[in-house]
């Protein structure tokens, strides 16, 4: 019996072999591909965590900008009342002087251009936050996240310092040309509508958009060719005119400014701010609507958008209602008008896109 069996085995003695080399070899790809599968699991459950605390990043970063912008709008609008006092005026008004017709054009003018400029100024302020904080954001993420081998971080606090503070070009200088520019188009098209003309929401409308059309796309007689400029200096009023003597930390504020100066004159940022506008001046337009509904009769117990386009009022009448919008619209309080702003989704997809872009290390070697 012990005879039979070893001749059997003698006899298929290869097929015995590589059947074991078979056996073996599955085994050891079973092994492999167990360690390939375990090691896949753990550099996506890595990649996983990576992605969940980039977005949990990301989105604290998007609360910190809009308790930014609520914090600054306060400062931004006693900023827009100091160079266009209209309560000044108002105060001799009370007094009955003898050019009250002179002053009260006065305040047709100041008031038409406080609401315009601080519609303008609000939402640049929105979207130029949005850019600066999520540039700053992306770097801070890197610094916190990615191994800095003990080299310098890449956003100290120096920097960020001097590159936020950059925002003050539009609480200053940017803000000054910015009242300069809409005082000029609001008094070509309001200055010789008389003060007793009857105006309805669509006439208003229109002498709106004929501001806008002036600030925004007559650029030619103009010094400056863009809207950027009111949100930034030029590049030639940046650190860089010390010559000498510039700091690492100033030569990443440059790098910084000039990165993002670019970002402003980009298409993407001009679509996303005109869409801003256009959200801004319709609820400026909004809030202008409820002084124009007609008392309100039993029989009609709500008013509606067509009921509206009938109503007109003295354009004196509507001179208190535009100059008491300032303070709803550079309300630190959250309001509609900013938060329709802060909600707008392609203010937040571009928010996203300049935070991705900065929070990545391959992009920082470009």
């Amino acid at each position: 019996m012990l005879s039979s069996t070893w001749n059997f085995i003698k006899r298929h003695k290869r097929k015995f072999i590589v059947a074991g080399a078979l056996v073996g070899g599955v085994y050891l790809l079973g092994k492999y591909a167990q360690r390939k599968l375990q090691e896949m699991q753990e550099r996506e459950a890595a990649e996983y965590i990576a992605q969940a605390r980039r977005q949990f990043h990301f989105e604290s970063n998007q609360r910190t900008c809009n308790m930014t912008v609520l914090s600054m709008l306060p400062t931004l609008r006693e900023a827009i009342i100091h160079h266009l006092n209209a309560e000044n005026l108002t105060a001799l008004l009370k007094s009955k002087p003898t050019n009250k017709v002179e002053i009260w054009e006065d305040l047709k003018i100041i008031s038409f251009t406080r609401s315009i400029v601080a519609v303008y100024s609000t939402c640049m302020l929105v979207v130029l936050l949005r850019v600066q904080l999520n540039v700053i954001g992306g770097y801070l993420y890197l610094d916190n996240s990615v191994t800095k081998n003990g080299t310098t971080p890449l956003a100290p606090p120096e920097v960020q310092q001097q590159y936020l503070s950059s925002i003050q070009h539009l609480l200053g200088d940017g803000l000054i040309e910015l009242i300069t520019v809409v005082k000029k188009a609001v008094q070509e098209v309001l200055g010789l509508v008389s003060l007793k003309q009857n105006l309805s929401l669509q006439d208003l409308e229109q002498h709106l958009t004929r501001v806008r059309r002036l600030v925004e796309d007559d650029c030619g007689s103009l010094k400056h060719r863009t809207l950027s400029w009111y949100m930034m200096p030029d590049e030639e009023n940046t650190l860089a005119d010390q010559a000498s003597g510039l700091t690492e930390n100033d030569i990443t504020t440059i790098k910084l400014l000039n990165e993002t100066r670019d970002m402003l004159d980009s298409p993407d940022f001009n679509t996303v701010l005109n869409i801003c506008l256009n959200r801004g001046f319709s609820r400026f337009l909004d809030n202008m609507a409820e002084f124009f509904r007609p008392p309100q009769q039993d029989s009609t117990p709500c008013s509606t958008p067509d009921s509206l386009s009938h109503v007109s009022l003295p354009l004196a009448k509507i001179i208190p209602i535009a100059n008491g919008q300032i303070h709803s619209i550079c309300s630190e309080i959250p309001s509609h008008f900013v938060q329709d702003l802060l909600m707008i989704d392609q203010v937040k997809e571009f928010a996203a896109n300049v935070y991705e872009t900065f929070s990545s290390p391959l992009d920082l070697q470009k």
